[in-house]
């Protein structure tokens, strides 16, 4: 890879640079033990990817309000009823989700080289505290609230091509989903990184399963930044 050639790194933020699984479990599994449910850790996130996914395909709705849906769906799933209090803790747990350990550290050096944007599945304000958790401040931030519409959807792709302020050639898109980000990159024609969070694991996750050819695979962050040259 020329690594020249790119003056832009768009990512994706939950689930590349902020471990959203961990996030999701650690949120999720209070909840069952109030209700005296049990599913294992493969099951909920495959019950939360399933959920999350036809959701975000409908009528656009905040992600609060998606994240309170899925608990109602993987509550209607496993046979109980999150209480209010349940829903609204929830869908405001992504305040709490934890960057990867090597997110902050990589995303400095990479900032010394590129202009560095998010393209993410969230909320303006729930954002801002992934952001303080990543300690750098991204060029431009593009939110489902600000686009209108989730990832997959080709939408996305075209807001970030045509509003990151360089030509689309110059833009390398950075993300460990292969069904949010990928695959729909690669349909927009960008060159991508697939950072594999998962390498070791079974299954796809927190993700729709998926299949593409992104232009590079990285198991984490510091490689990818050790691999441009920055760290």
């Amino acid at each position: 890879m020329n690594w020249d050639q790119f003056d832009c790194l768009s990512f994706d933020c939950y689930g590349t640079l902020i471990d959203w699984e961990e996030g999701l479990l650690s949120a999720l599994h209070p909840i069952l033990k109030s209700h005296r449910v049990y599913a294992g850790d493969d099951a909920l996130l495959e019950l939360f990817a399933k959920a999350e996914s036809e959701i975000e395909a409908g009528p656009y709705r905040s992600y609060r309000d998606v994240l309170e849906a899925v608990l109602s769906e993987i509550g209607g799933a496993l046979r109980f009823e999150p209480s209010r209090h349940e829903l609204k803790h929830f869908s405001l747990s992504v305040r709490d989700w934890p960057a990867f350990p090597d997110s902050a550290q990589a995303l400095l050096a990479l900032s010394t080289k590129y202009q560095l944007n998010i393209l993410s599945n969230t909320d303006d304000d729930l954002f801002q505290f992934s952001e303080r958790a990543l300690k750098v401040k991204f060029d431009h931030v593009f939110t489902a609230q600000k686009i209108g519409s989730y990832k997959p959807a080709m939408r996305n792709f075209e807001y970030l091509t045509q509003n990151a302020g360089v030509p689309a050639h110059k833009i390398l898109h950075v993300a460990q989903s292969l069904f949010h980000d990928i695959v729909p990159a690669k349909k927009a024609e960008l060159s991508t990184v697939w950072v594999n969070r998962r390498k070791g694991k079974d299954g796809f996750g927190a993700t729709l399963p998926a299949a593409a050819e992104p232009d590079l695979t990285v198991p984490d962050l510091r490689t990818l930044a050790v691999l441009a040259g920055t760290l």
